[in-house]
C-alpha cells in the first residue's frame, strides 16, 4: 500500500514538473503545451497510465499525450532524454504504412502497384519475374519473397534491396524484413 502511495506521489509530483516544463518550452517548440484539463484530459488518468507504465514489462523510453493539437503530458525515463536520438526499428514501419495508406485515399498509388515503377533507375540489369510481380501489397505484409536481406546499408540502399534476389512468389511467405 505505501508503495502504490508512494509510486503515485511521485507520478504526481512528475506530472506537475512535466506540465511547468512544458509550458516553459512552449516558445520554442513547434506543438503548442496546454494543461491535461484545459484540452478535456484527466490528470488522474494520465497518472494511472504513469503508474502502469512504471509496473508493468514493456519499457518506455518517453511519452507524449496530444490532445486538440497540444502536448498534455510528455516524460522521459532515465536514462533518455528528449535530446537523445535512437533506433525506432519498426515503428518505422507504422509511419510508413500510415503515409501508404494516406496515398492510397487519396488516390496517389495503389497497393497492387509493382514496386519497380518506383524506382527505375535503380533496377538491376536483370530483372526477374518475381521481382516484377513485387508490389506493394508484399513490402506492406513482409511477404516479399527474398530469403536474405541486403547487407548493403549505404547511400544506396533501394539498388542493393532490388539487387537482392526474390526467390520465392511475393504474397506466399512472411519473412519479417527491415529493408522492406
Amino acid at each position: 500500500m505505501k508503495n502504490n502511495l508512494t509510486a503515485s506521489l511521485f507520478a504526481v509530483i512528475l506530472l506537475c514538473l512535466i506540465c511547468i516544463s512544458c509550458m516553459d518550452k512552449q516558445a520554442d517548440s513547434s506543438l503548442p503545451r496546454s494543461i491535461p484539463e484545459a484540452e478535456g484530459v484527466s490528470s488522474k488518468a494520465i497518472i494511472t497510465f504513469l503508474d502502469s507504465a512504471a509496473t508493468g514489462i514493456t519499457e518506455f523510453h518517453s511519452f507524449m499525450i496530444i490532445r486538440h493539437g497540444k502536448v498534455v503530458a510528455e516524460g522521459w525515463w532515465d536514462p533518455f532524454r528528449p535530446d537523445l536520438k535512437h533506433t525506432l526499428y519498426s515503428a518505422s514501419k507504422s509511419f510508413t504504412s500510415t503515409a501508404v495508406g494516406l496515398a492510397v485515399s487519396e488516390n496517389k498509388l495503389s497497393i497492387n502497384d509493382k514496386l519497380i515503377s518506383f524506382f527505375p533507375e535503380y533496377l538491376p540489369d536483370s530483372v526477374s519475374p518475381y521481382l516484377a510481380e513485387l508490389e506493394i501489397r508484399d513490402m506492406l505484409s513482409m511477404s516479399t519473397g527474398q530469403r536474405r536481406e541486403s547487407s548493403t546499408m549505404n547511400d544506396e540502399w533501394v539498388k542493393a534491396y532490388l539487387e537482392t534476389p526474390v526467390d520465392i512468389e511475393p504474397g506466399t511467405r512472411y519473412r519479417y524484413s527491415s529493408l522492406a
